[in-house]
């Protein structure tokens, strides 16, 4: 499994540019993460008399320059951020998006995965326009060992099958069987590619549901584990939110 973020949601150069003694310089030394500056002004919006386009440059330093006043750690923008938390007002956060390559994934995998639709996008590798045979490009399928096949007489016979498809799906083939009937011998544990984008009250209740101890299969809790930390690398300030789900 291979899980890296593509893009996530960024401030636009017009609305950095029009508080450039606060905003910009405090996002360009990385003292304001761009997710924190969307999260206030989404927040507040909801609060405040100021317009969308004036909540940062008129609210910022009360939020981003003083201590939190609730005690607890950070800036006044983190209370803002726990409470927000706290008080399930997250569609507040669903601007912030991420956008990842998911590779090497099982298809058992995707299909987990899928049942989580409210704020998620997928784009998936066909197994209709890529062949899988033997001698198409893609070399034949690859394939993903559940996590509890791990004594060697289990795995010799969970290979075997994987060969075993592998050799009916080149047979239909090479009996003039389209790739989009052929495919039907592939296995859950055939490998697949996908893009996916989510928002990240998203990503919090999926993660909630399939983090390590919630009895959710191996590989996709690997999944989970992968994508919090892609996110809490580019928005660092997330992390608390996934401690606490």
């Amino acid at each position: 499994m291979n899980v890296q973020l593509i893009a996530h949601t960024q401030l636009s150069a017009d609305f950095l540019s029009q508080d450039d003694e606060y905003l910009y310089d405090k996002v360009f030394h990385e003292e304001i993460a761009e997710g924190q500056a969307i999260a206030l002004t989404a927040i507040r919006t909801c609060y405040s008399a100021n317009k969308p386009t004036e909540i940062v440059a008129k609210e910022g330093a009360k939020y981003f320059g003083s201590k939190a006043s609730d005690g607890g750690t950070g800036t006044d923008a983190d209370r803002l951020f726990r409470h927000i938390f706290a008080s399930k007002h997250t569609s507040t956060l669903e601007h912030i998006s991420f956008t990842f390559a998911i590779e090497g994934v099982s298809r058992t995998l995707l299909a987990q995965l899928t049942r989580h639709r409210a704020g998620f996008s997928f784009s998936v590798q066909s197994q209709r326009y890529v062949r899988m045979g033997s001698d198409d490009k893609i070399g034949g399928f690859d394939y993903v060992a559940p996590g509890k096949i791990d004594d060697p007489e289990a795995e010799a016979v969970f290979i075997a099958a994987m060969q075993d498809a592998q050799r009916k799906y080149d047979e239909l083939r090479s009996l003039g069987v389209s790739a989009e009937d052929a495919r039907a011998v592939l296995p859950n544990a055939a490998a697949t590619n996908l893009v996916m984008t989510a928002n990240l009250t998203a990503l919090l209740s999926f993660y909630s549901k399939r983090k390590p101890g919630k009895g959710a299969q191996k590989e996709i809790t690997e999944l989970a584990e992968a994508l919090r930390r892609e996110v809490v690398d580019a928005e660092p300030w997330t992390d608390q939110f996934f401690e606490e789900v």
